[in-house]
């Protein structure tokens, strides 16, 4: 209990006010606690008005109530920190505060989400279409998209990939030159503790499917640092990044490992690990963001092999 307060004492140290307000609301809003977060960030706002990070704990808020399956209450402060944001941003670039994107693109996650969970699949996916388009050239291209793969790519044609440069000695291709084998798209960061501790189940699918027509892909992209978040040019970030993959993916062979910030983008990947499991002719069978047990992956898979 002493170390935990400790770690706790230490991580409120070393933060900023603006840091620390920022994550005490978001502890409570996923807590479950928005009365809490709420009573917080009205402190916070009386004192310092709308801030960046004040609308990135709004944002949070949203979340929270989303969580909660308050849905009412969820768009309404989605479409509050939307507003606010807008109105703050004017003609600016919304990359150059990283706290206005965080909080533009939680809102829209939010009011697509809501509008899913409430019977307006429909309108959920029109709206993420369209702030998909708007928001393209941005930080939050990849979180839109992510949301509206959830709602609609099932079924659909996979959309290319790049066959950029790769990390391995086997050279990337086009997804159509797979035509004819289920491909399992395992999309991974260098940073990503989760896609570690994936490897072990994607390499025992290549073990059991493997002569049975699977292939596995493991996209990965840039992020701009290296270990300890440390800056990186992409030279060296390419390096770092071959470094670790030969350090913990080794078990899945000579694999295609496109990097690729474009294919992060089509397929929506603001989320590590993603799993997305294309049948031989092509269509899209499985999109997840986050973990998968071997069971879940297998049960999904089996249908698509030969026989």
């Amino acid at each position: 209990m002493r170390l935990r307060w400790l770690a706790l004492f230490l991580l409120c140290f070393c933060l900023s006010a603006e840091s620390l307000i920022v994550y005490q609301v978001r502890i409570a809003a996923m807590a479950g606690d928005v009365p809490r977060a709420r009573q917080t960030l009205d402190l916070y706002h009386r004192a310092a008005g709308n801030t960046p990070e004040y609308l990135e704990c709004l944002s949070w808020l949203g979340r929270g109530e989303l969580k909660a399956r308050n849905y009412a209450k969820a768009e309404e402060t989605a479409a509050e920190v939307r507003k606010l944001v807008l109105a703050r941003l004017g003609n600016g670039r919304l990359d150059a505060v990283p706290s206005l994107a965080t909080a533009l693109g939680a809102s829209i996650e939010v009011q697509g989400q809501v509008a899913a969970a409430t019977g307006r699949r429909d309108q959920a996916v029109g709206f993420l279409r369209d702030e998909a388009t708007r928001w393209k050239s941005t930080s939050i291209r990849a979180r839109i998209q992510k949301n509206l793969n959830v709602l609609s790519l099932e079924g659909k044609p996979a959309p290319p990939l790049e066959a950029a440069p790769g990390l391995t000695a086997r050279k990337p291709q086009l997804l159509a030159k797979h035509l004819g084998h289920p491909v399992l798209l395992f999309f991974w960061a260098h940073w990503c503790i989760d896609c570690k501790n994936q490897v072990a189940i994607v390499a025992e699918l290549q073990k059991r499917y493997g002569a049975r027509g699977l292939e596995v892909i493991a996209p990965t992209q840039h992020y701009g640092y290296v270990g300890g978040g440390d800056d990186a040019p992409r030279n060296v970030e390419t390096a770092y990044m071959k470094a670790i993959h030969s350090q913990f993916y080794k078990g899945l062979g000579d694999i295609e490992v496109p990097v690729s910030e474009e294919n992060f983008g089509v397929y929506g990947v603001s989320s590590t690990p993603t799993m997305v499991l294309i049948d031989a002719a092509g269509t899209v069978r499985l999109y997840n963001p986050g973990n998968l047990s071997l069971d879940q992956l297998a049960a999904k898979l089996e249908p698509l092999l030969k026989r």
